[in-house]
């Protein structure tokens, strides 16, 4: 039942990971804005003249000097090796504008400095530093035909970001030939006003343009990968708990068979039929729990691990780490009870409906 329950568990906590790892990277104040009908920010392209619309609205939120805080922003795969294995995996290289880090305050520079604007220089997402050849301060990346070289490491904690190549947008543009952005993030000065903006940019026949809350954009992104685990985590379930159960029954069979002389005395005390049944019941689910508890708490030490796998939306690399959340200890918890309770039924009715003599006589 442990075993299980670790299974489960570690299934549910791993789609948790990769959706608050994603839905973390956005922020409920920031708007993204793609190609209508575009899954991601890869798959899309904003032409110049849109993206110049979208930045003079009026909702936009102005920084400290008065700025518009919009960025305008170019998003393309690159395969880079495995630092260790040589293995090829694709890498987000963003090319950024000034106002970039601006919108995304989780992003901070723990080494080096950032890329000057018009410049062959890059910064590398801690995750991208430590699993990737070329990805470190100092070194030499070479993609667009071009060498670009990482002058900073930038740490963007438990998000996507930390997966993510960031270099200019303007020179990375250029280098891969590539006319047209691939989205337009700003923040709304009110929150409240992205209802009234997002129909009216939908409804401008110059746009074809979609146009969500950064939060939900990255909630999209994990949607196909975390149904995927849930589906794969509960087939797995569903066929070990099978074992399980079997194995609670088996257990509880032995229990009833070494314990009929005390259930003999019990019937002849006077206790009733039900009243044993609900003893060798509380037995079994105490045993489902016991398991469940020893499973949580072993996969609780899953969250040391981080691990990367390829976002099906973007066929880029994301690197995130198991996410316990009370709502997969309730599920788990009310799982191995669940089990427990199933084992323990058939053995609970066997054990009341014993007769006394016969239970004595096997004394």
């Amino acid at each position: 039942m442990a075993l299980v329950v670790f299974v489960f568990a570690s299934i549910l906590m791993l789609s948790a990971g990769l959706e608050k790892t994603l839905v973390d990277t956005g922020s409920e104040d920031n708007v993204i804005v793609t190609r209508k009908a575009a899954n991601s920010e890869v798959q899309s392209g904003v032409e110049r003249l849109q993206a110049a619309i979208v930045e003079s609205l009026p909702e936009i939120a102005t920084g400290a000097e008065g700025e518009p805080l919009v960025a305008k922003e170019l998003v393309v795969l690159i395969s880079l090796p495995k630092r260790g294995s040589d293995k090829p995996a694709n890498v987000i290289i963003r090319g950024i504008s000034s106002e970039s880090k601006k919108l995304r305050p989780q992003i901070s520079l723990t080494e080096g400095r950032l890329p000057r604007q018009d410049s062959a220089e890059i910064i590398a997402g801690s995750s991208i530093a430590k699993r990737f050849k070329g990805g470190g301060i100092g070194e030499t990346l070479r993609f667009g035909m071009r060498d670009w070289t990482v002058v900073g490491i930038f740490d963007a904690g438990a998000t996507g970001f930390s997966s993510e190549i960031w270099g200019d947008a303007t020179q990375l543009m250029q280098a891969f030939r590539r006319p047209v952005y691939s989205s337009v993030t700003f923040r709304l000065a009110n929150r409240s006003d992205f209802p009234a903006l997002k129909a009216r940019l939908e409804a401008d026949p110059r746009l074809t343009l979609d146009v969500r809350r950064e939060i939900q954009y990255y909630r999209d992104q994990s949607e196909a990968m975390a149904k995927f685990l849930r589906i794969l985590g509960l087939s797995l379930t569903v066929i070990f708990s099978l074992g399980a159960i079997i194995g609670a029954m088996i257990t509880m069979y032995a229990a009833v068979a070494n314990r009929v002389g005390e259930i003999g005395t019990l019937r002849a005390l006077g206790f009733q039929r039900s009243s044993i049944m609900v003893a060798f019941l509380t037995e079994a689910l105490l045993l489902g729990l016991t398991g469940g508890v020893t499973g949580l708490l072993c996969a609780s030490f899953m969250q040391l691990i981080t691990i990367s796998t390829m976002n099906w939306q973007t066929f880029s690399e994301l690197a995130f780490s198991f996410t316990l959340t009370f709502d997969i200890v309730l599920k788990s918890l009310l799982f191995s009870v669940i089990m427990g309770l199933i084992g323990g039924v058939i053995p609970a009715v066997r054990a009341s409906r014993l007769k006394i003599v016969d239970a004595l006589r096997e004394c």
